[in-house]
């Protein structure tokens, strides 16, 4: 499957998925599911090599937030189209605990939900199509302005209203 970063096809993954009974590779970094890491903590902290980690969309983010920093990789899953959970703790990883890693979006990826996985601070996704790259551009492009604030730094159409009107009473 295509993965993009930035808005580009990388061509092959640095991390490698670890099932849950696999040994880690020692020299690459390793992506584990939510399980083993709650049944392997100790161990997997105390590895030299980066380690990254795949999130259920059931998981309460409020919870693991603080530990979201030992991790270089969060993959969180989008089940299905209509299910954004993972949206929400994207945004709760970034803007209330400070991830400042990789967040990837894998499952259900669609085309029209790229530019909203991005404003929530998407910075990877797996996506089913051949011309991934092509797609995240295009949706790159859907809007000029934004509505909901969020920590991409883009200004709200609220508060660009409110500085115009500002502007203009300033100016009278």
């Amino acid at each position: 499957m295509p993965l993009l970063k930035d808005g580009r096809l990388i061509g092959e993954d640095a991390w490698v998925s670890v099932a849950d009974d696999a040994p880690l590779p020692e020299d690459r970094p390793a992506l584990v599911s939510y399980a083993r890491w709650q049944a392997e903590k100790e161990a997997l902290a105390g590895r030299n090599a980066p380690l990254g980690i795949r999130l259920p969309n059931t998981v309460d983010v409020l919870e693991f937030g603080p530990e979201a920093g030992r991790f270089g990789l969060i993959v969180l899953e989008f089940p299905k189209f209509s299910d954004g959970r993972a949206y929400s703790q994207a945004r709760l990883l970034r803007e209330r605990f400070g991830f400042a890693g990789e967040l990837r979006a894998t499952g259900h990826v669609l085309q029209d939900q790229l530019w909203h996985m991005q404003r929530s601070g998407f910075d990877t996704f797996e996506i089913a199509r051949e011309d991934a790259a092509e797609a995240f551009a295009a949706a790159m492009r859907s809007f000029s302005h934004v509505y909901q604030p969020t920590g991409d730094g883009r200004t709200s159409a609220l508060k660009l209203r409110l500085a115009t009107v500002r502007r203009q009473e300033a100016a009278e």
